[in-house]
């Protein structure tokens, strides 16, 4: 008997079974080093492997990837949310815009300052700092306010700004310091299954969508609701809600569900196995006119 064969290259990730679903996670490391990924995650990256490089370039402008590996408290099984910053001030397309945020991390869009509302630049004793935010900024600050929600972000004086400088410079640690501290608690995020063509082969990839999350506290929501939110009646019935009115989970599954929501393939159900049979993207079905389902 001969045993022979070309050696299976280490794989950069921990888990090849993909997931789809909300789930309650812990974050566990943020830009992990090569070593933190082998002692933290358990995963050990080969010598080729940029999963441990976040600086770059984009149109002369420095970038930075922020990568935020969550442990889903149930499962503990590890899932990685990127947000992608560039050292540019975010404008519309027609550049007569910019989106400004202020100190508690909250964004607004306007011509100028003289445009911006109360609601954003505060009154009273509790006047807010602002300027000109820049790429990326809204996604990562909307992270925060949810994972670090013990803050009470309408009390006077509170603070929730990086220094944007030090962080550019691929500087994490303003946030890293925050795991396990004072302010936060475990955040509420969707997994989701990305999917792609690359040289003509469709390939899947785990994901998890950036750009909405809940403080932990609201997975009861979703473990304990009768309210089935994978039911387009139901979602639809939400979306006609005027803002004000929605509650925090309702507001999450418009972000997501919305025109300008995820494009990837989600459910609403507690994380479960990915079922690819359910994702139309990459299955060779053909979704029929007269489907009442579609």
């Amino acid at each position: 008997m001969a045993i022979e064969g070309q050696v299976r290259e280490a794989s950069d990730s921990q888990d090849q079974s993909k997931k789809v679903g909300v789930f309650e996670g812990k974050v566990v490391v943020i830009n992990p080093t090569m070593q933190e990924f082998k002692d933290i995650l358990g995963i050990e990256l080969s010598e080729n492997s940029k999963g441990a490089e976040y600086l770059g370039e984009r149109d002369n402008n420095t970038t930075l990837r922020l990568s935020v590996w969550l442990q889903n408290v149930k499962t503990e099984q590890f899932f990685n949310v990127n947000f992608f910053l560039e050292d540019k001030e975010r404008e519309n397309k027609d550049k007569t815009k910019y989106q400004y945020i202020n100190q508690i991390g909250m964004t607004s869009w306007a011509a100028s300052e003289d445009e911006l509302a109360n609601w954003f630049k505060g009154s009273g004793s509790n006047q807010r700092d602002y300027r000109i935010a820049y790429v990326g900024e809204e996604e990562l600050y909307d992270f925060m306010r949810n994972w670090l929600s013990k803050i009470n972000f309408s009390a006077d004086g509170a603070d929730f700004t990086l220094n944007w400088k030090k962080l550019m410079k691929g500087n994490v640690s303003e946030i890293s310091e925050q795991i396990d501290g004072l302010y936060e608690t475990t955040v509420v995020a969707i997994a989701t299954v990305v999917t792609k063509e690359k040289e003509g082969e469709v390939k899947e990839f785990q994901g998890i969508y950036n750009k909405a999350f809940l403080p932990g506290k609201m997975m009861k929501h979703f473990r304990l609701s009768s309210v089935d939110y994978n039911d387009r009646t139901v979602v639809e019935n939400i979306s006609r809600k005027k803002s004000k009115d929605l509650r925090p989970h309702e507001r999450f599954i418009v972000k997501i569900s919305g025109e300008y929501g995820c494009k990837d393939y989600y459910t609403f159900q507690e994380l479960e196995e990915y079922n690819p049979d359910m994702n139309l993207v990459a299955s060779e079905k053909v979704i029929a006119e007269d489907d009442s389902d579609y």
